[in-house]
């Protein structure tokens, strides 16, 4: 399990192993709480097509945000904020042009957020669905999660891990950079993948 659906408004007593209610499987460890992303621990990234003959990777460094895990998971809930100005690309140019005017435009967009709308099982996977605003639009998006588990930390608190798979394209956000090759091919693909590794702490 990973990213949540729906908010649940009575999530303040902690149970362990609830997961199994609405069609879930037991998940071991699994409590009802609020967590709060830890974002040194955390990291959201992408990846495209460029001049469709290799991938180029970026990450961005500042995310933060809350999962809400409910007695019910179908009535859990995420919400995060990332800042689009903290993008790497592990290239100095290159930064430069994706926070312009032509990529994410991060002068007057400098921050996306993701809220959830729902959570459920689907066969064997979870999925996630919520609203991401990026650029000043906001779209729904579908992304895939795996839970990577719940337990006890070093430091006497309880977290948890999930990763989250997704395909977006960037035209959908007002993301219209339109560079082409001589063969009439993109210089940088319309689809982004979404790649998402998130740890949270519970909180006391």
């Amino acid at each position: 399990m990973g990213w949540f659906g729906s908010k649940n408004k009575d999530t303040d007593t902690i149970t362990e192993d609830a997961a199994t209610s609405a069609g879930f499987p037991e998940l071991p460890g699994y409590k009802a709480g609020t967590w709060t992303i830890d974002a040194t621990h955390s990291e959201v990234s992408f990846v495209v097509r460029h001049m469709a003959v290799s991938k180029v990777r970026g990450r961005f460094g500042g995310v933060e945000g809350e999962i809400v895990t409910a007695e019910n998971p179908a009535e859990s809930a995420v919400s995060a904020t990332i800042d689009v100005t903290s993008i790497t690309t592990f290239n100095e140019q290159r930064d430069a042009h994706v926070r312009s005017g032509d990529f994410f435009e991060t002068d007057k967009h400098p921050s996306a957020t993701f809220r959830s709308t729902f959570f459920g099982v689907e066969g064997d996977d979870f999925v996630l669905v919520g609203d991401l605003t990026l650029k000043g639009v906001t779209k729904s998006v579908r992304l895939a999660v795996e839970v990577s588990g719940f337990g006890p930390d070093a430091y006497g608190g309880y977290r948890a891990g999930f990763a989250a798979r997704g395909t977006i394209n960037r035209r959908d956000f007002g993301v219209e950079f339109d560079a082409r090759l001589d063969n009439g091919g993109l210089v940088v693909s319309d689809k982004v993948e979404l790649q998402l590794d998130v740890e949270a702490v519970l909180n006391s």
